[in-house]
């Protein structure tokens, strides 16, 4: 992790259904028993099954950034708008753009489309406004990150730690959401943190990776799948935050899951004003499809969200 310092053409591949999409995934989980069966056409229950998740996602979406138009968010329940600071503590000096020259839209190098690319390590705070667009709350709060990564960590990345995505107010110990690529480990690890109000439980001046705490809010993933040329989606599933029975917090890798980190039962307090959805700290390599949920899915709806053909931005396409 790392404290911080701080129109493209339309998608190159043609709109289909999301239900057929789907549907093809809910046939394959329910374990065809023949090559005929896997031939055959989705079932009326199969297609029905398919038609609930696509609602259930298009009705939990917050926001999308497809980067197929742009840095702007496609879609977002609050502020659309992307910005630039020269560092997460001095958020008042803020421009709503992208003002780097080694970051930019890829054009047809995204998993769908375009892509976000940070060309070498960036240092810049570029963000999203968290509060309205993650459906933050400071009790009982549940929701679903997803984006897609392509890179080679060993290679691509500096020395350091690198957090392709973070979400807090603060910094990451302190009422934080983040992935991250470890420092020293070879091949880097990928991580998963989620974190409480540091007041409850930091120790003195003790470092936060010293303290055993830690290791209970992180997910880690020793051999990640991640390669350049190679797209691997990320999801962070989680739920409860704030809650006095405990929240639970998920890593989904390619739409499977990863690791789980529950018992998370410190207070999460941000302050809506001020929180971020950080955007490649200390990155370089290629980003795409960042879409947000306001409720934790589950493993079905993140496996479809994984296989939907055309990606996040399909959702938006489809009307009941």
């Amino acid at each position: 992790m790392y404290l911080g310092n701080g129109y493209s053409p339309m998608r190159n591949t043609h709109a289909r259904l999301i239900a057929p999409a789907i549907a093809i995934v809910a046939t394959v989980l329910s374990g065809p028993a023949s090559v005929a069966a896997q031939n055959a056409p989705p079932s009326q229950a199969a297609q029905r099954s398919a038609a609930a998740i696509r609602d259930s996602l298009k009705a939990a979406l917050s926001f999308l950034a497809s980067f197929d138009h742009g840095f702007d968010a496609d879609y977002a329940r609050g502020d659309r708008l992307v910005y630039t600071a020269p560092s997460f503590h001095n958020l008042d000096a803020a421009v709503a753009d992208v003002v780097s020259p080694d970051i930019v839209i890829a054009r047809g190098q995204g998993r769908y489309g375009d892509a976000l690319q940070f060309r070498k390590k960036n240092t810049q705070a570029v963000f999203y406004k968290a509060a309205v667009n993650t459906g933050y709350r400071p009790r009982n709060w549940s929701g679903t990150i997803s984006f897609w990564l392509n890179l080679s960590p060993d290679a691509d990345l500096e020395p350091g730690y690198v957090d392709p995505l973070q979400i807090t107010d603060k910094a990451y110990n302190n009422a934080a959401v983040w992935v991250d690529f470890t420092r020293d480990d070879k091949p880097r690890h990928f991580r998963l943190g989620v974190f409480g109000d540091s007041a409850a439980w930091a120790k003195g001046k003790t470092a936060p990776e010293q303290n055993g705490f830690f290791d209970q809010r992180t997910v880690v993933v020793a051999q990640p799948p991640f390669a350049r040329g190679q797209w691997t989606h990320v999801a962070i599933v989680f739920s409860g935050l704030g809650s006095d029975s405990g929240g639970t917090a998920k890593l989904y890798l390619n739409g499977k899951l990863a690791g789980t980190a529950d018992g998370i039962r410190e207070p999460f307090n941000m302050e809506p004003a001020l929180a971020t959805i950080r955007l490649g700290v200390n990155y370089a390599g290629l980003m795409d499809e960042l879409s947000m949920f306001t409720r934790a899915l589950n493993d079905a709806e993140v496996d479809a969200l994984y296989r939907l053909d055309g990606g996040a931005a399909m959702i938006l396409r489809y009307s009941p």
